[in-house]
């Protein structure tokens, strides 16, 4: 199961989140999105989890639990019609930013 986590403070590190995601199961894949120019972290990444049991139990755990200063934003990736992996949907915003 593919799940988006958003809200990720600037000093959190990937090793402090593969740990809070680990305690719950195993972890497939773990990707925290970069600024391509800068390499700073987005504040946003995706875990992949295979048993959807232990991903489930992780978003009920980690969602809104804070983590250096900030409350994490947990839950399930949607996928858009093309099959990339996204997160939720802002109401309103049909382009994700890009010009048509």
């Amino acid at each position: 199961m593919n799940i988006y986590v958003a809200t990720i403070s600037p000093q959190l590190t990937e090793e402090e989140i593969k740990e809070a995601f680990a305690a719950y199961g195993k972890l497939s894949s773990f990707r925290l999105v970069k600024d391509r120019y800068t390499g700073v972290s987005r504040g946003f990444g995706f875990v992949e989890m295979p048993k959807k049991t232990e991903a489930e139990a992780a978003i009920a755990g980690l969602n809104g639990k804070e983590f250096k200063g900030k409350k994490l934003t947990v839950n399930e990736a949607r996928s858009n019609p093309d099959g990339i992996i996204m997160g939720p949907r802002r109401s309103g915003t049909t382009n994700y930013g890009r010009s048509k």
